[in-house]
C-alpha cells in the first residue's frame, strides 16, 4: 500500500470520527494529514466532496436530536461567502491566514477551557450570525474550512449542543457542496478526485458511525470541553500543516 493511500485513510477516518463527534473539524483534520501528499489545490476538492457526502449521512442520522432555529441566517451569508472563498483559492496564499487563525483559535480553545464563567455574546442577532456565515462560507470556498468559525460563534452564544450542531453540521454540508460546484466549474477539480474519493469513503464512513454514537453519551458540558479542544487541536494544526489550506 502506498503512502498516499495509507495518509488518505488515516486523515479520512481521523477527520470524520472528530466530525462524528463534535460536528465540524472535518476539513482542519484532513487537510494536516493529507496536505503530507496532495497540493493544496488537489486537497480542497477533495475534503469538500468527501465530507459533503458524510455531511448529508450524518445529518439524516441525528435530524430527530438537533435544533435548527438558528441556522438560516448562517446559510444565507454561507452563500453569499463561498463564491468569494474560491476566488480567493486562485490568487492567495493561505500560509497567513494560517497562522493568525492558527494562533487565534489555540488561544480561545485554552482561555475558554480555563474560564468557564465567561459571559455570553447576546448582541447581534441574526444579522451578525449571518455575517458570521459569511466568513464561514468564504473560509470553506477557500480551504473547506467553513465550520469552525462558526463553531467558535455557536459556543461562545451560548446555544445548546443540539443548537450549535443544528447550525454547524448543516452549515458545513451546504458549504461543501456549493463550494464543490464552484471549483468544478470553474476546473478546479482534478480527475483524480473521483479516485481519491472512493478510497477515502469507508474510513470516513466508519470514523464517523464511531463519531456519533460517542456523541450521544455527551452531556452539555463534555460537549463544551470537546468542542473547544477540537478548537485548540485545530489550531495547532493550521499552523504545523506544511503547503497550503
Amino acid at each position: 500500500m502506498s503512502p498516499e493511500i495509507i495518509l488518505l485513510l488515516v486523515g479520512a477516518f481521523a477527520a470524520a470520527f472528530v466530525s462524528g463527534t463534535a460536528g465540524f473539524g472535518d476539513a482542519l483534520i484532513a487537510s494536516a494529514v493529507w496536505l503530507h501528499v496532495l497540493a493544496p489545490a488537489e486537497t480542497v476538492p477533495l475534503v469538500v466532496s468527501c465530507f459533503f457526502v458524510m455531511h448529508i449521512f450524518m445529518l439524516a442520522s441525528m435530524w430527530r436530536r438537533l435544533s435548527f432555529k438558528y441556522l438560516w441566517p448562517f446559510l444565507v451569508g454561507g452563500t453569499i461567502g463561498v463564491p468569494l472563498g474560491t476566488e480567493l483559492l486562485r490568487i492567495v496564499e493561505p500560509d497567513t491566514f494560517k497562522r493568525v487563525a492558527g494562533i487565534g483559535l489555540m488561544i480561545y480553545g485554552a482561555v475558554m477551557l480555563w474560564a468557564t464563567a465567561l459571559p455570553h455574546i447576546t448582541r447581534g442577532g441574526r444579522p451578525l450570525d449571518g455575517a458570521v456565515g459569511m466568513v464561514g462560507g468564504v473560509l470553506g470556498g477557500f480551504a473547506g474550512l467553513s465550520g469552525f468559525v462558526p463553531g467558535v460563534w455557536c459556543t461562545q452564544r451560548g446555544w445548546s449542543r443540539a443548537e450549535a450542531r443544528g447550525v454547524t453540521q448543516p452549515l458545513i454540508l451546504t458549504m461543501h457542496g456549493m463550494a464543490f460546484g464552484w471549483l468544478a466549474v470553474g476546473g478546479m477539480v482534478p480527475p483524480e478526485t473521483g479516485t481519491r474519493f472512493l478510497i477515502a469513503m469507508p474510513a470516513i464512513a466508519i470514523g464517523a458511525w464511531l463519531g456519533v454514537k460517542l456523541y450521544g453519551y455527551f452531556n452539555e458540558v463534555r460537549f463544551r470541553q470537546c468542542v473547544l479542544s477540537v478548537l485548540f487541536i485545530a489550531g495547532a494544526i493550521l499552523l504545523l500543516t506544511p503547503g497550503g489550506a
